[in-house]
């Protein structure tokens, strides 16, 4: 079994595959790696290694019954739409992938997120 750092390692190498898939999604962040469009995030891996997709009410409840995993929970309150992709499931990226695309689209499809700027 690996700790927490060795599965850190190896989800993030996974993870960062995964993103890789989609050439215009750039992931982000260093120590709480994640994907995001228009300020809307969709995709995080945790400093513990866990990944989480943010997807859509009825795909949100089909990858839950499917892969028997359960909502995102960061800081004791449950991210509602983003499920844990269970690390056996994380290994197939094949079969990951279009969950992934689907969260890409669902984020995309969102309201944009103001920006902030800079102060001067």
């Amino acid at each position: 079994m690996l700790d927490r750092e060795g599965r850190f390692a190896r989800n993030l190498a996974l993870y960062e595959a995964l993103v890789a898939l989609v050439p215009e999604i750039e992931r982000k962040g260093a120590t709480n790696p994640y994907t995001s469009v228009n300020g809307n995030m969709f995709s995080i891996c945790s400093p513990g290694g866990e990944v989480a997709l943010r997807l859509p009410a009825e795909q949100r409840q089909e990858f839950l019954e499917r892969y028997s995993t359960h909502l995102r929970e960061a800081y004791g309150i449950v991210q509602r739409e983003y499920v844990v992709v269970p690390d056996d499931l994380l290994a197939r990226i094949d079969e990951l992938a279009p969950w992934f695309e689907a969260s890409y689209r669902y984020a995309a499809g969102l309201r944009p997120k103001a920006t902030t700027r800079a102060k001067r």
